[in-house]
């Protein structure tokens, strides 16, 4: 049984999503906003090995601005705390930095194998880049110099990684859960197995760094908070399912692709395999909005920086290997205008 209450769904009496001009011509594995006080730029990075950056205005008109390249496809894309430099890691085993400012792109640095996830760290002593790959290892890179300042050796294969400073969680193959405090980097705080019970496929941290939410193949989220005492407030819920025939008895059951949380309510969107995006509040457990099913997997999500804007990809997800990538899968990223009320919190029961 769900944890959420039904909600209330998405009117089909509001204006269409807008869609992103000149999108990738491949899947889309990532999505992020700048938080650049003068524009809003989307990054996508993409299979066809691209990561481009969109300008986009609160109309959700969008032009594209800069594009650089990896050697094979981009798995993740991040910015820096002002938004004038842009991450992004894939196959190709280099993290890559973009200039905004000067419009280079160089590598800064290098795994053994694909890197999964980056994710820029604001620490009080200085901005880094933190990586996570598939050799099972977390680097820390300072810009200013060639070499990891630090590095710290994962359970598996990293999958999905999240920081809100001090908090960085990171979820590997096998279900592993690895909780690194960023006051001490080079230790794990935690380790854990996912409460779920299927493979991860994203970890997402609270804005209050309090806790994560972690998602896996089997339509399924769960939210942790990180200190024992607050455990009585964990939990799990299905989502992103389809009931078959009409019947909740036969489900087709999805991936949770993507977990975004709004930083100004600290409520979350979900996506899946199956097309569909809800808006969630974990603390009243409450379904706050469910959008129309798109014609093809959700494989990425972003809020902007004030919240007003979201962004999700619409393309493959690699779910069924190379058979299931038909040529009728779309590949673009749609702009929702995000109302107060369908992302706000809702009082408690």
């Amino acid at each position: 049984m769900s944890f959420f209450g039904a909600g209330a769904a998405g009117a089909s009496t509001e204006p269409k999503d807008a869609e992103l001009v000149d999108p990738p011509s491949d899947s889309i594995s990532s999505l992020s906003f700048s938080s650049s006080p003068q524009s809003d730029y989307l990054a996508v990075g993409s299979w066809d090995n691209q990561v481009r950056i969109y300008e986009v205005n609160a109309q959700g008109q969008s032009q594209g601005k800069a594009a650089y390249a990896h050697d094979a496809p981009v798995l993740d894309v991040c910015w820096n705390k002002d938004g004038s430099k842009l991450f992004s890691g894939g196959v190709d085993k280099a993290a890559k930095m973009f200039d905004l400012g000067t419009g280079a792109s160089q590598q800064v640095g290098v795994h053994d194998a694909p890197i999964k996830a980056v994710r820029w760290v604001e620490a009080p002593s200085g901005g880094i880049l933190a990586t996570g790959s598939w050799d099972k290892m977390v680097k820390f890179w300072d810009l200013r110099t060639p070499n990891p300042v630090a590095s710290v050796n994962m359970a598996d294969k990293v999958y999905s990684m999240d920081v809100v400073y001090p908090l960085m969680v990171v979820g590997t193959a096998e279900r592993h859960i690895q909780i690194i405090n960023l006051n001490n980097p080079t230790s794990i705080f935690k380790s854990m197995s996912s409460p779920l019970k299927w493979q991860t496929r994203v970890v997402s941290c609270f804005p209050s760094a309090t806790g994560f939410a972690v998602g896996s193949v089997e339509g399924r989220v769960a939210i942790q908070y990180i200190e024992d005492k607050d455990s009585s407030s964990n939990f799990s819920f299905k989502c992103h399912r389809q009931d078959h025939n009409g019947s909740k008895d036969q489900q087709a059951v999805y991936a949770v692709n993507a977990i975004t949380f709004h930083q100004g309510y600290g409520t979350f969107s979900t996506a899946g395999a199956d097309g569909t995006i809800n808006f969630w509040d974990k603390d009243s457990k409450t379904r706050l909005k469910t959008f129309p099913r798109n014609p093809g997997p959700i494989t990425a999500t972003a809020f902007s920086k004030t919240g007003g804007i979201f962004a999700y990809a619409i393309s493959y997800d690699w779910s069924k290997g190379f058979s299931g990538m038909v040529p009728s899968l779309p590949n673009k990223v749609m702009l929702h205008s995000v109302k107060d009320e369908d992302i706000k919190k809702k009082p408690r029961k």
